[in-house]
């Protein structure tokens, strides 16, 4: 087995070979603890049945952990600097391939198509930028990809506010968001100092795992995500008066906004915070049919 790529002395020697320079813009921070890439990789459970999919793959350290448990690893790089580097640091592997691409602008569906044919159980494991980490969750949710499950590093503060629960200060419309297809849990945090450059903040490693089941059937998802959105417009504020300011002629239709709450048995002075999954997915339906035009928007 080749030497680890995520020490800090082979890290530093590969910057090196490479002249490589950090940019800020890309939100770059490479692991340089194989212990901790290891712990990553044996949350996502893979066998060499499973396929993953990383996005920033840096020179290689956590896409070499990848390669070693996974059948086949697809890895989205937007730094075209760093494709030389990983075609070195990563040519022990056979079953890699590096897609030169924004994963924001790229059809990842397509590529899983045309790279993973064959492969019935696909992971998502990455060591986020954290500039996007949020954009590139929802856009992978949003497609409906065929994905058993994510395991993901992040900024510790937004895996905080993924898996938080209602009537806490970190539940949010994000949180309903990945909740409302995804199991979500912290699987481990990171300290800061396993990585170059050390970020800011404290990094976590979030566990998203398809729900069998969605928590609630609603009639319009885009929808769902307006109505939680909205309730969290100014968290200090009731459910009623954020859903009147943000909502399209709120102020106009108050009496409908109101009897909505009133089905869905929902205190108009409650705030956004308190609200379950399953208590604004009622509220969306109700809603729906007054401000539809929102949700085709």
């Amino acid at each position: 087995m080749s030497k680890d790529i995520a020490t800090p002395k082979r890290t530093q020697e590969i910057l090196k070979k490479y002249g490589f320079s950090f940019k800020k813009s890309l939100g770059q921070n490479f692991l340089i603890d194989p212990n901790v890439l290891h712990n990553i990789v044996s949350h996502a459970k893979l066998t060499k049945e499973s396929a993953a999919i990383e996005i920033g793959p840096g020179i290689g350290a956590l896409t070499e952990h990848l390669a070693r448990n996974a059948g086949q690893v697809v890895a989205f790089e937007i730094d075209q600097r760093l494709l030389p580097v990983l075609e070195d640091t990563l040519s022990p592997y056979d079953n890699v391939e590096i897609v030169h691409s924004d994963v924001l602008k790229a059809n990842v569906a397509e590529v899983m198509q045309d790279k993973l044919a064959g492969f019935k159980d696909v992971m998502v494991v990455a060591n986020l930028p954290y500039y996007v980490t949020t954009p590139i969750l929802i856009k992978l949710l949003m497609e409906k990809l065929p994905i058993r499950g994510m395991v993901v590093m992040m900024q510790k503060e937004v895996a905080d506010r993924i898996t938080a629960s209602p009537s806490t200060k970190a539940y949010g419309s994000l949180s309903i968001a990945i909740q409302y297809y995804m199991k979500a849990e912290i699987a481990m945090t990171v300290p800061k100092t396993v990585f170059i450059p050390q970020p800011n903040v404290d990094s976590a490693v979030i566990k998203l795992t398809r729900h069998e089941t969605a928590p609630v059937n609603v009639l319009d998802e885009d929808f769902l995500f307006t109505v939680s959105r909205s309730s969290f417009a100014q968290r200090r504020k009731t459910i009623l008066n954020n859903l009147q300011s943000q909502l399209p002629h709120g102020k106009e239709k108050k009496d409908l906004i109101l009897a909505a709450l009133e089905g869905a048995n929902i205190d108009p002075a409650r705030r956004g915070e308190t609200l379950t999954i399953q208590e604004f997915g009622k509220l969306a339906d109700l809603l729906l049919p007054d401000f539809k035009e929102i949700s085709t928007l």
